[in-house]
């Protein structure tokens, strides 16, 4: 065994270089293996290129020749047990042959943590003193705590509070008494450790400093805080990947980005592995002719080859040369963190025209969209995430005043109904409501956003090229209500709903109106937010055409879990899956988490702040505010307040219908109503609304619900009353 340790990077000496000590000649026997072939020193190889810092096994394999550690010979032999599966009775360090070699590595290993600790006695020291004085003050105080009987206080209070003078007389001389007997046993402790303090001060020095070295780690543990050791340890045991030359090559090699015996095949690195983050990154250059789409396309068979999640490996593009990209790896899976509260809950002012904070990406480095200029679509599978990743845009859009809002939502859910505070139009579901048809509302707010987005390319081709340097929409005119071009937001919700009405010549039109704005509004700084749970085979004959068009006229994708990689590829755009981009392949537990395709040249996945419902109202009670200080509450938003004047009873039943339902028994109408519409109904009950329906002619049925048969009302005769009290007013 040497002596001499092995340096890597700078670091502490690692595993020190071990010979292979030979063991015995094993029996010969047909079946026997080979004997072990004694290590050659010409082909040793020392990794001294190490990129962590602390390994992920707890023992780094010696960067030298490799030592046993269990006997050859696990075969099984004719006539004899099976012997596969079992550990042996003596471990191998511990053979005759290994007894002098497991003794030095267990004295070299003691040696560096005594070693460790020498250097690092005296602020051990000074911390001990430290907090002994801290434990000795709280010691004090927990005596004068139990002396006092200062846990009868709450007991006390009680009584008093019970107004029960009895009880509490009674309390007050027990607590008297219990006083008075701690009291003489506090004494006698306060004596004793005075007559203690006396007789260790007559004693030697050495006693004296003996009997302090025993105090204070006793006095200093008890000072110390929680979780805060005085003595570091002196080898970390965290479980990192170690990443060195050896492990990198490997990997690469085996996803078939090269061939190690090939001279024109070889991985080569174009910098010194080091530390970045949480995680480590090397340039690799890969073999000339592959390319970085081929390295992204096998990030998969990479992590493999590192031993690592797939979540823990980044590539990013080298801009120098298309053979070359960074390697970036996390110590753990980065997904697995989510990146918080969204930073909008600030309710500050906002600007569209700066990018907008969505998340983190793998490497906690933040990510933002610019909204401008671009349709976006949000896909992904139910309850992963869809609608709270677009309403973060939305909720975006909403801060900044001076931006007009359009919001619908094909499935009716409470996630977008608050936005009526700011929206100049919105409809939520198919149900009739106080405010018409929400089909209506959606394909009118279409046909004149087409008309609008006509004549503002009519208007700025004809303003002044000082006014309009380019001929398209700036911040000045957009801001500047003189011109009435501010940017707008279209938010569409399910927006697969809205191709499949059930009224033929109704799908045609929405599908072609749909498809116009998503190929040419954005341009006018129209904004086309969509989000969508089925990105395909939706309609039929044109209109299934049409929205094929429309899903794949979108800029900006993102991709939350999806079902399948034909799925993925559906959202994030023909071609994601071929160069390594599947949304399928995201673990169920990652929630919020996706695919953003097209905001850049990179694809990163990203962590998504979260704004839930509450944090949702706040902003927008903040947007509405800053756009009445603004003068920029239009439509639906600016008649709000007078539509809360009034109730109306009919239509805000009709509109707690989801889709697919038929009937609502009273019980869950009335909780729909009062969560829904709180300003008007918190505190309904199943038989005040039963009353109220059937006065005005809407008859009481059983309802199927769980099993069980309940009364309550038909969405049919809810819209049959509805559509004759119409025609009766108009």
């Amino acid at each position: 065994m040497t002596d001499t340790p092995t340096e890597t990077n700078g670091h502490h000496p690692t595993t020190p270089h071990l010979d292979l000590i030979p063991l015995p000649d094993a029996p010969t026997s047909p079946t026997a293996p080979a004997p072990l072939a004694p290590a050659d020193p010409a082909t040793d190889r020392v990794t001294r290129d190490t990129s962590y810092e602390i390994a992920l096994d707890e023992e780094p394999p010696a960067a030298a020749k490799p030592v046993a550690v269990d006997l050859p010979g696990d075969g099984i032999v004719p006539g004899t047990m099976p012997t596969e599966g079992r550990r042996p009775i003596i471990p191998a360090g511990l053979h005759r042959g290994n007894r002098a070699a497991s003794a030095q590595a267990t004295a070299h290993r003691l040696g560096y943590v005594a070693a460790f600790h020498a250097v690092r006695l005296p602020w051990y020291s000074v911390q001990a003193l430290g907090w002994s004085v801290v434990g000795m003050v709280r010691l004090i105080g927990r005596q004068l705590r139990w002396w006092w009987v200062s846990e009868q206080y709450a007991l006390l209070q009680q009584a008093a509070s019970d107004n029960d003078p009895d009880r509490w007389l009674k309390l007050h001389r027990e607590g008297k008494a219990t006083r008075r007997w701690r009291g003489i046993v506090l004494a006698v402790q306060v004596i004793a450790v005075i007559i203690a303090t006396l007789i260790v001060s007559g004693l030697p020095l050495h006693f004296q400093l003996l009997t302090i070295a025993a105090l204070v780690p006793l006095l200093a543990r008890s000072g110390r805080p929680a979780g805060r050791p005085i003595i570091a340890p002196a080898v970390v045991t965290r479980r990192y990947r170690k990443l060195n030359a050896d492990v990198v090559l490997r990997a690469y090699y085996a996803a078939g980005l090269g061939h190690p015996e090939r001279s024109d095949q070889q991985i080569e690195f174009g910098a010194q592995m080091a530390r970045d983050g949480n995680g480590s990154r090397v340039l690799i250059n890969l073999p000339y002719g592959r390319t970085f789409a081929e390295a992204v396309k096998a990030r998969e068979k990479i992590a493999s080859g590192l031993d690592v999640s797939i979540a823990q490996v980044a590539l990013t593009r080298d801009p120098a040369s298309n053979r070359s990209h960074w390697l970036w790896v996390a110590d753990a899976d980065p997904l697995a963190l989510p990146a918080g509260r969204t930073p909008l809950l600030a309710c500050k002012e906002t600007d569209i025209w700066q990018p907008a904070p969505l998340g983190l990406d793998e490497r906690g480095r933040q990510v933002s969209l610019l909204m401008m200029w671009i349709s976006i679509l949000v896909g992904a599978q139910p309850r992963q995430g869809k609608s709270f990743t677009a309403r973060l845009l939305a909720l975006y859009a909403a801060l900044d005043p001076y931006v007009r809002l359009e919001v619908f939502d094909g499935k009716g859910s409470p996630d977008w109904r608050k936005f009526a505070l700011v929206a100049h139009s919105c409809s939520f579901g198919f149900t009739l409501s106080r405010d018409g048809d929400p089909l209506e509302i959606f394909v009118q707010m279409l046909r004149d956003l087409k008309a609008d987005v006509q004549q503002r390319y009519q208007r700025l081709s004809e303003l002044p090229v000082e006014v309009c340097p380019e001929g398209k929409l700036t911040r000045e005119i957009a801001r500047n209500p003189k011109y009435g071009m501010p940017v707008r937001l279209v938010v569409i919700d399910e927006c697969q709903e809205y191709f499949d009405t059930g009224d033929k010549d109704l799908n045609k039109e929405i599908a072609g109106l749909l498809v116009y704005l998503v190929k040419v509004a954005p341009a006018a700084g129209i904004i086309v937010l969509d989000a969508t749970q089925k990105p395909g085979g939706v309609g039929a004959g044109d209109v299934a055409t049409s929205f094929t068009s429309f899903r794949d006229n979108h800029q900006v994708r993102i991709a939350l879990r999806t079902g399948s990689y034909t799925v993925s590829d559906m959202v994030l755009g023909s071609g994601a899956y071929s160069e390594g981009f599947d949304s399928s392949v995201l673990l169920p537990s990652y929630k919020g988490v996706g695919i953003l395709r097209g905001a850049s040249d990179e694809t990163p996945t990203v962590r998504f702040y979260l704004a839930d419902a509450e944090d949702a109202e706040k902003i927008l009670m903040a947007a509405r505010a800053l756009r009445q200080r603004a003068g920029t509450l239009t439509g639906h938003a600016a008649g709000q307040a007078m539509i809360c004047e009034t109730r109306d009873v009919l239509a805000d039943a009709a509109s707690v219908f989801e889709s697919g339902e038929t009937g609502l028994d009273w019980a869950q109408m009335a909780a729909r109503l009062a969560e829904r519409i709180p300003e008007h109904y918190t505190d309904l009950t199943a038989e005040t609304i039963s009353a109220q329906l059937r006065a005005l002619g809407i008859t009481s049925v059983n309802i199927k619900r769980d099993g069980q048969v309940l009364k309550g009302a038909k969405q049919a005769a809810i819209t049959t009353a509805l559509t004759a009290r119409q025609s009766a007013t108009s």
